[in-house]
């Protein structure tokens, strides 16, 4: 079956964002969702956990290009933390922080610093989602319940998975406003972004727990295992880590999963779960049509990104691997930027140095084209700028 406009969320027609350009931006594939037990829509949001949410939200805004379009907080009658809702595309995010000394988002700060808490995800029925989701044993979080406004009615409830990450989950089918009940609008500057869809959000867990959260997501969602790296593809001389990815049918949702693997010194998954104290959130894939464009807007604004050593593209593996690519490879070299080819196509990706203070959560750039991958070939090279990092940071 082919998609149509239809099936879009809400999110992706008001980014513009027609079936054949989102089949290029995410690698999305035909899917009928009619046999899922837990059938996705699509992503919701990203609601992060900060200790500022007023200079985060400013920092997304003026750097990343994101709109703020809703707000609560103590002028709306929230009187236990602000709340920004910001959208770039198809991307939305929600950055809370803790304003009444007592709020719980003090808490969950003051263990994990500033970090994604929820990936919220569109569905089309909350009460069926949940009740295949009992069967299966996972966490019920939030009952299926309403919450109501003058702008309709949202359908919500939320299962646990991976630390204290959690993904609500959303029936906006029958709701206006311009979030959900408590948010007022707040229309920002108009920005251009340099992203326009989420391409895949990565988790990273304790030694041992990779293949039972894999389990999780495919007994618990109906997810499928789309890709799978260990052992030499990935580890570099001092550290290694294995990786699964579980996506939708369609792949519109993809979630890789990172366990870390025994190598010479501590591992970034080691490094990750020791600042992040415990499981969580280790980067959002950020799909863009000009990754050039964006990398050089973002350098501009004083985004720091992952070095690539020289050597990388001058390998000549490498050039043989990937062939011809829509920009030449100096291009590429000037700016960091790393090429991977698969069987269905290609696509360049940059990583951005963590966001915050702890070396944890950062940002991804992917432009596919064709590809249906993750960069396999470009692990030994991210590896090994992040170790140069660690080592930065004394953390090796």
């Amino acid at each position: 079956m082919t998609l149509s406009i239809d099936e879009l969320t809400a999110a992706e027609r008001a980014a513009d964002l027609d079936p054949e350009r989102l089949r290029r931006l995410i690698g999305l594939v035909e899917h009928d969702t009619a046999a899922d037990p837990f059938p996705v829509t699509g992503w919701d949001a990203v609601v992060w956990t900060v200790g500022n949410a007023t200079q985060t939200s400013l920092f997304l805004q003026t750097v990343f290009g994101m709109r703020l379009t809703a707000y609560s907080g103590p002028e709306t009658g929230n009187r236990d933390h602000r709340a920004y809702v910001l959208q770039a595309g198809a991307v939305r995010f929600v950055v809370r922080g803790g304003v009444d000394p007592a709020s719980a988002l003090h808490d969950h700060h003051r263990t994990h610093g500033d970090g994604v808490s929820d990936v919220a995800l569109e569905v089309p029925d909350v009460d069926r989602c949940i009740a295949h989701a009992r069967a299966q044993g996972a966490t019920i979080l939030d009952e299926p319940h309403d919450v109501s406004d003058e702008h309709g009615t949202v359908r919500l409830a939320a299962i646990a998975t991976y630390g204290r990450t959690r993904h609500t989950l959303v029936d906006r089918s029958r709701y206006t406003g311009p979030y959900l009940p408590g948010f007022t609008a707040r229309l920002g500057t108009p920005r251009t972004p340099v992203f326009e869809a989420l391409d895949h959000v990565v988790g990273n867990v304790e030694l041992g727990r990779m293949d039972s959260w894999v389990d999780f997501y495919g007994r618990v969602m109906g997810f499928r295992n789309m890709a799978e790296f260990v052992g030499d593809d990935i580890a570099t001389n001092y550290s290694a880590l294995m990786s699964k990815v579980v996506a939708s049918g369609d792949h519109r949702v993809k979630f890789p999963l990172n366990e870390p693997a025994p190598g010479r010194k501590r591992s970034q998954i080691d490094e990750f779960l020791d600042f992040h104290a415990g499981p969580g959130v280790q980067h959002l894939a950020l799909a863009c049509d000009d990754i050039c464009h964006a990398v050089d807007v973002l350098a501009e604004r004083g985004v720091e990104f992952l070095a690539t050593p020289d050597s990388y593209y001058s390998d000549p593996e490498l050039r043989a691997r990937i062939g011809e690519v829509r920009v030449p490879i100096e291009e590429l070299q000037s700016r960091g930027i790393l090429v991977d080819r698969d069987e269905d196509g290609y696509l360049l990706q940059i990583f951005t140095a963590p966001l915050g203070d702890r070396p944890t959560v950062f940002f991804e750039l992917i432009e596919r084209h064709g590809s249906l991958g993750f960069g396999k070939g470009n692990f030994k090279a991210l590896f090994e700028a992040i170790e140069r990092e660690q080592e930065r940071r004394g953390n090796s």
